[in-house]
């Protein structure tokens, strides 16, 4: 007896949406293609055929960008806060989506709700208010003056990820620990804490990635040259040489592939971060 295959035949509809999706991936990776094909020619090729193949590899570009950007000193100092205000955010958000999730008290939906509006304060409306208050507290050009606004920022988007994925989390758990006498910080520490794995990295790569990419903080609240970030440093050389774009097509370039690579490694746990939201027992 012959073994029959049926194929399962695929939406017309999933198949349009496949090509959409293809298309926007086409239209997001076309530029950063070009950016980096660019930065291995000269200006002369450049501006004689863009949208050709390089003829030659042109690494000098590279070194030339990275002294003249002084993008060791900026990466540095944009990979020094960024974690740190990464570590500080995780670690007030844990705690706040903790006590928000796990106790019940009369104006939870209220401070929850505070959180979530937090998310929708455009950025460019504090800048004034921001660089005033930070003037006063004698905190510009500090290295704690861009930890505090990373932090207030970021913390409504991770408290608002980890109350989502807490909130499935059986009552049962922490029944069990207080039966056995642990406190709360036990319970936090030891049962909440690590099933939150998968919510945490995705928060930290979201909140990494604002940070490292963040221009407007750092425009305002960081004059003195050592203090300065990546962002801060392509903007000072676009001014510089405003009309040498293959150099910065290459500064450009150095800055993106660490956030590639970042987000490459990480992917897997920020798509189960994203995904996964109850306890499977």
């Amino acid at each position: 007896m012959m073994n029959m295959v049926t194929t399962k035949r695929i939406p017309a509809t999933h198949r349009l949406m496949q090509l959409l999706f293809l298309l926007l991936l086409l239209l997001n990776i076309y530029p950063i293609v070009w950016i980096i094909l660019n930065s291995f020619r000269t200006d002369k090729e450049l501006n004689v055929h863009p949208f050709r193949l390089p003829e030659q590899l042109l690494w000098s570009n590279y070194s030339k960008a990275w002294e003249t950007a002084n993008l060791g000193l900026y990466f540095f100092n944009s990979l020094v806060i960024s974690v740190a205000a990464v570590l500080v955010t995780l670690v007030i958000g844990a705690l706040a989506a903790f006590f928000l999730s796990r106790f019940e008290f009369k104006a939870k939906s209220f401070v929850f709700g505070l959180f979530v509006l937090g998310m929708l304060i455009p950025i460019h409306a504090t800048l004034v208010p921001l660089f005033i208050e930070m003037k006063q507290l004698h905190l510009l050009n500090t290295r704690f003056t861009l930890l505090f606004p990373y932090v207030a920022f970021n913390l409504p988007l991770v408290i608002y990820l980890l109350v989502s994925f807490m909130n499935p989390f059986p009552k049962d758990l922490e029944e069990a620990a207080i039966m056995d006498g642990s406190g709360v910080m036990t319970i936090f520490g030891k049962v909440i804490f690590p099933m939150l794995r998968p919510a945490l990295v995705t928060a930290f790569i979201l909140t990494f990635l604002n940070n490292w990419n963040e221009l407007s903080f750092a425009l305002v609240l960081i004059n003195e040259d050592e203090l300065k970030t990546l962002p801060l440093g392509l903007a000072n050389l676009s001014g510089q040489h405003a009309n040498n774009y293959t150099l910065q097509m290459a500064a450009v370039t150095i800055v993106l592939i660490p956030t590639i690579l970042f987000y490459v490694l990480l992917q897997k746990h920020l798509t189960e971060g994203m995904t996964s939201g109850a306890v499977k027992g």
